[in-house]
């Protein structure tokens, strides 16, 4: 019998589908996910867990025209497929298929583009605004998971809701809960007494009555009052949410279809802010991810029938980070690592199990991550904080304001820094190396495989003032990491292939496929002198202009964008240096958002593989007889 998914091709055709036909078509969701998800990757445990809170939005609301934000984005899976999707859901994260995100111009039921957490409260507040002043009147519903809801934007959003927006919908995802029978029986029937609309109506009608008894009535309204919301503090975990200026509905259980269509059938037309708290399990309905949500949060492809991951091919940055941090930890007490909601994304999983009370994981708190940090460099200690690229961006002006103006000790070891690969642009970390490098007192590095990457923390943390140490996703060039602690010289580049015609300044990610473009210009008969700059800020003045001075042409190879990377740090000090007549070939990420696909397919579309290097340099540089005249 054909399947009830096969049949919805947008939230209309949802609609035409009984209550009693939606539990199977939950499990078609659920399953479809897990097949595509198991070939392509892809965050999966929380997808799994907002199955049925999708089904039953798009059942109760009517989207595109009301407006449903989802926090962060990565449980959207099946809104996904209820909004049109179906059919191309199999090329998820692939290189020209949709979205493991919301996207705007993917879909006009993506209402808001999310990636990074904290954002849908202050979205939706942005929408209802916008809805009041031209006069309409469409729900808007923001969907944030328990992790999110600490984010800063998401406390100042609830903040400004609670006390000047009308007409909202928060629904509070919660993964980490359980409803005990009795919590939630009594919840359940006080939910069921307050969204009643005679209830509301009674309650009205008495307040004017007694609003009109002098003295007493006023009094005696504020006693009721009290006592309700007394007996309700009681018994429903949503006090703080409610003196907030929301009003509080839950925990419902968030796998009960009925339960969740008859809150938000109840709910929709509050005329205040609106809360409503849904208790849900990560990796519902798979055993593997059940039992192990964390790695199937974002996890990488699997056997189905096992639940066994893919292994990655060896060692990641990250690993050899968290295994460093460790070794440094062991000899130096004042060393604290603080991570943002990522301990095992960062590789300081086994770090946490070694030193429980030196991990300071502050859940998606970055701004707030990076002053704990300063506070702890400013009381004597060695911090080292891990984040990604792509969410350090968030902490920019702590960076400035609470770190570099002070100069403190801090280390921050920049994680999938670079292309993210199928996560696409929210995560791509292509642009760390421009805003940190216009802070003063910022040392940057960049290694260029995994041994470098040891020995670049064991120099970081040496020094007097914050350190950024910027390293790719996934495990790079092949290399053993053991062996003695090369001793790195602040500001010091590295010769790794001697050449005459043209000198390649790599850095970090960029020194492997520096060198195989080199070995190919040399089959060419182009001699290229490749260095592994190693640091972006400061950059080695003196090797500079005596490579710049001796080939005439510099060619300088980032994973970052053009604008105020690498490169443009390099054009500016030959300017300075007055070497006017250097040719300079700045190869790098273009200024615009590059959309989502396997990592080495992006980088060899943009030219920064081996091969891409190559054609870049010939195009660019004067040829005689088709090979460039470097010399002439």
């Amino acid at each position: 019998m054909a399947g009830y998914m096969n049949m919805i091709d947008s939230p209309r055709d949802l609609k035409k589908l009984h209550p009693n036909q939606l539990e199977r078509l939950a499990q078609e969701i659920r399953d479809k996910i897990i097949r595509v998800v198991s070939r392509n990757g892809g965050h999966l445990s929380s997808n799994l867990g907002c199955v049925e809170l999708a089904i039953a939005i798009h059942w109760v609301f009517n989207a595109p025209n009301d407006k449903i934000v989802w926090d962060v984005g990565h449980q959207a899976y099946a809104h996904k497929l209820i909004t049109g999707r179906r059919d191309s859901f199999a090329t998820l994260r692939q290189h020209g298929g949709i979205s493991g995100f919301p996207f705007r111009e993917e879909s006009d039921y993506d209402a808001f583009g999310t990636g990074h957490s904290g954002t849908a409260i202050s979205a939706a507040v942005g929408m209802a605004i916008a809805r009041d002043l031209r006069g309409s009147d469409e729900n808007i519903v923001a969907i944030v998971g328990d992790a999110s809801l600490c984010a800063g934007p998401s406390f100042e959003a609830l903040n400004h809701a609670g006390g000047d927006v009308r007409k909202l919908i928060v629904i509070l995802n919660d993964n980490e809960m359980s409803i005990s029978p009795t919590v939630g029986a009594l919840a359940a029937y006080l939910n069921r007494l307050i969204t009643t609309p005679i209830y509301n109506k009674i309650l009205a009608e008495t307040d004017y009555i007694l609003e009109k008894i002098p003295n007493i009535g006023p009094r005696m309204i504020r006693t009721r009052k009290r006592i309700l919301e007394s007996i309700k503090r009681l018994i429903v975990p949503g006090a703080f949410f409610e003196e907030m200026g929301f009003r509080y509905f839950g925990p419902v259980d968030g796998h009960d279809l009925r339960s969740l269509i008859h809150m938000l059938q109840r709910i929709k037309d509050n005329p205040g802010p609106v809360l409503l708290h849904v208790i849900t399990r990560k990796g519902k309905g798979y055993k593997p991810a059940e039992e192990e949500p964390e790695p199937f949060h974002s996890s990488v492809p699997f056997d189905v029938a096992t639940g066994k991951r893919k292994p990655p091919p060896q060692q990641s940055f990250s690993e050899t980070f968290g295994e460093t941090a460790i070794e440094l930890a062991e000899r130096d007490p004042t060393i604290v690592c603080i991570t943002a909601a990522m301990a095992k994304g960062t590789g300081l999983d086994k770090f946490r199990e070694r030193f429980p009370r030196r991990l300071i994981d502050v859940g998606i708190a970055e701004e707030h991550a990076v002053i704990v940090a300063a506070g702890l460099a400013a009381s004597g200690y060695r911090p080292i904080v891990a984040i990604y690229s792509t969410f350090l961006q968030r902490a920019f002006d702590q960076i400035v304001h609470d770190v570099c103006l002070q100069k403190l000790p801090i280390m921050f070891a920049v994680d999938r820094a670079g292309f993210s690969g199928e996560d696409g642009p929210t995560h791509h970390g292509v642009f760390d190396l421009s805003y940190l490098g216009i802070v003063p007192h910022m040392t940057i590095v960049a290694p260029k495989d995994r041994k470098e990457l040891r020995d670049m923390l064991h120099f970081a943390v040496k020094q007097r003032g914050p350190v950024a140490i910027r390293y790719p996703k996934g495990p790079g060039m092949s290399t053993t990491v053991a062996g003695p602690i090369e001793t790195i010289e602040l500001g010091k580049a590295k010769v790794e292939r001697e050449g005459v015609d043209v000198a390649v300044f790599a850095l970090g990610s960029m020194v492997e496929h520096a060198l195989g473009a080199a070995s190919a210009l040399q089959e060419e008969g182009i001699s290229a002198m490749v260095i592994n700059a190693r640091f972006a800020k400061p950059l080695d003045r003196e090797l500079l202009r005596e490579v710049a001075e001796s080939t005439g042409y510099v060619v300088t190879v980032e994973e970052n964008v053009l604008l105020g990377g690498f490169g443009s740090r390099v054009a500016d000090l030959l300017e300075r240096e007055g070497l006017h007549s250097v040719r300079l070939l700045r190869i790098g990420v273009p200024d615009e958002f590059t959309k989502h696909g396997e990592r080495f397919l992006l980088m060899e579309k943009l030219g920064l593989t081996a091969g891409g290097i190559v054609e870049k340099v010939k195009a660019a540089f004067p040829v005689k007889g088709g090979i460039p005249s470097f010399g002439s």
